[in-house]
């Protein structure tokens, strides 16, 4: 054996080795540095057009993902890895992934139907699945919402789109609905101007559409009167609460007596 042969041969190998092991380091530092750009530029785009934050980040997730599975079968079809025998496996893996993911996958295509639709942003106060308070944040799997007693709840997007989904703000002012039950002794056609005349003095109820009084049952008791004024979003619990005491204080000021189940009873004699 032509032991000088050998080491030449060794030599040359591992020159071009280390050759190859250098450029592919050089190939994945470059190509980070042109993924982040890429996504840098992306989000940018997206800023500029104003569009929500979380869908910039959103798509850099995606756009970032994929560049760095294509940056690394490039690095191994440049070691000679073939290629398309490792993207067949890779097609399969995700194939495996997909079936034992696909709750998770089902929340990531909602979430991207999700930001392209809109039915929401973050800071709406809106109801879905059954949870209602203001959304705090739109990932890629699922949202938060804040309850009102200060909860941070999370609901997966695929749940979010399963059921109906109600947004409080979007429309610049809201109904607010309560009721007063008088007693049989009232007149209802006094006590509805009584109460429309009280609920319009509530600070922030609207002039118009003007505030909805009217009687909306009969019952044993009575009538059931309907309470309804309008108001900003903004101000919506409060003017909820405020009518409460403006129906309490109307009520005990018109001295109103409160309404108390009649029972009627017969007594016969027998002969």
């Amino acid at each position: 054996m032509d032991l000088t042969a050998v080491e030449t041969f060794l030599r040359v190998t591992a020159l071009e080795l280390v050759l190859k092991i250098l450029a592919a380091i050089a190939f994945w530092v470059v190509g980070r540095w042109i993924i982040v750009r890429v996504v840098a530029i992306v989000q940018a785009a997206l800023n500029r057009k104003q569009l929500d934050p979380t869908l910039g980040r959103y798509l850099g997730t995606i756009i970032k993902v994929t560049l760095e599975v294509v940056l690394v079968i490039g690095i191994l079809g440049y070691f000679g890895v073939q290629t398309a025998s490792f993207a067949a496996l890779l097609a399969g893996a995700g194939l495996a992934i997909g079936a034992a993911w696909s709750g998770l996958l089902g929340n990531f295509a909602a979430g991207a139907f999700m930001l392209m639709l809109r039915p929401f942003k973050v800071g709406d106060f809106v109801s879905v699945a059954g949870i209602t308070g203001t959304v705090h944040e739109l990932g890629m799997f699922g949202i938060s919402i804040i309850t009102p007693d200060n909860v941070l709840t999370m609901v997966g997007n695929g749940k979010v789109f399963a059921e109906t989904i109600q947004n409080f703000s979007t429309l610049p002012y809201r109904r607010v609905d309560r009721t007063a039950q008088l007693s049989g002794a009232v007149d209802p056609v006094e006590a509805c101007a009584r109460l429309r005349e009280a609920v319009a003095r509530v600070p922030n109820v609207m002039t118009s559409p003007a505030p909805e009084v009217n009687v909306l049952d009969l019952n044993g008791l009575g009538s059931l009167i309907a309470v309804r004024p309008y108001t900003s979003n903004e101000h919506y619990w409060q003017v909820y609460f405020d009518t409460n005491e403006t129906i309490a204080r109307t009520c005990k000021e018109a001295g109103w007596p409160a309404p108390v189940p009649v029972t009627v009873t017969r007594v016969q004699q027998v002969a």
